[in-house]
């Protein structure tokens, strides 16, 4: 026998079943979007290949600005501080002997013995020069090694020249011109010097910011190719949230617009928008979901008003306008 069935039951079942299928159905706020954090790290290395000699920080270390970071092996800019220095003084010295009194011998001896350092700085440089284009073409160097090598030997050959040109001139120059090139040999070596110095000061690595350390790539003992960063820090104002919006709500983004940034156990916090791309993309695989996996959108970005409370890689959900 069928069971009866009120039909007020009946009728009660289909507005449930009915207000369920309404709410499966709704989409999602029309002024929502999801998106993501980003941070714009800050790397720090070397302008020359070394290895590293110390590391003073870690992974999670804050720094400020003028920290030390690391420190990587100065033996090579030290000895050419020593030499610029050397240089140096005996640059002035050379200045001060072209003020004293004439004494001709002597002054041609120190021409020749700078004739005799550029001799062997010109076969020195020869030798690099000719190791370095034997090396770029397999890959072992680089062009600018080459142009290093080749720009130093042009400048050996010409202080050789230079040199015999000076014993040559010796006894017909004027005193005032020997004066004066003595005290431009002064200036060029105060400048090789100044230059040298910067180069030794470079092996120290310092934070130019503020920030945690992210990430510490190299440890002691290992080689940093040129170029390579030893560490990176995040400072907190480059922290921003990216997010993407579908053509038709771009009207209602504009740059300095506000927006608000919620994620799940995380404090809501509000953003500035600087950033609206001038292209369309298909929605990133992050922020894929079964209604935006074709969608065309443009990327935003917009910087947090509290840095701290964004964490990069986080997902975000964010909405147009400010919580007041």
């Amino acid at each position: 026998m069928t069971p009866h069935r009120s039909p007020c039951l009946a009728l009660m079942l289909l507005a449930v079943f009915a207000a369920l299928g309404l709410a499966a159905c709704s989409p999602a706020p029309a002024d929502s979007f999801s998106g993501y954090v980003e941070g714009d790290l800050v790397f720090i290395g070397p302008t020359e290949a070394g290895r590293v000699s110390a590391l003073a920080v870690e992974e999670g270390s804050v720094v400020k600005p003028g920290d030390v970071v690391a420190r990587v092996e100065d033996d090579l800019q030290t000895a050419d501080r020593d030499g610029a220095a050397a240089q140096q003084k005996e640059a002035e010295a050379r200045l001060a002997n072209a003020r004293s009194p004439l004494q001709r011998p002597e002054e041609i001896a120190v021409l020749q013995a700078s004739e005799h350092r550029a001799t062997a700085a010109l076969d020195q440089s020869r030798l690099d020069l000719e190791r370095q284009k034997a090396l770029v073409p397999k890959g072992a160097s680089s062009q600018a090694n080459l142009d290093a090598a080749q720009h130093q030997y042009d400048q050996n050959q010409a202080a050789l020249d230079e040199a015999r040109k000076r014993i040559a001139a010796a006894g017909i120059a004027a005193r005032t011109q020997d004066i004066e090139a003595a005290e431009q040999a002064v200036s060029a070596a105060r400048a090789n010097l100044a230059a040298a110095q910067v180069r030794l000061d470079r092996r120290t690595l310092k934070a130019p910011t503020d920030g945690p350390v992210q990430t510490v790539y190299y440890r002691v003992g290992e080689l940093v190719p040129e170029g390579r960063p030893v560490v990176s820090i995040l400072p907190p104002g480059l922290m921003k949230v990216r997010f993407f919006v579908p053509e038709a709500v771009l009207p209602k983004v504009a740059l300095g617009g506000r927006v608000t940034v919620t994620c799940d156990g995380c404090p809501t916090t509000t953003a500035k928008v600087f950033f609206i791309s001038a292209q369309a993309e298909y929605t990133p695989p992050v922020i894929y979901s079964r209604e935006e996996r074709s969608k065309l959108v443009y990327l935003v970005e917009a910087r947090p008003d509290d840095p701290a409370k964004a964490r990069p890689g986080q997902p975000v959900n964010v909405a147009l306008g400010a919580t007041p």
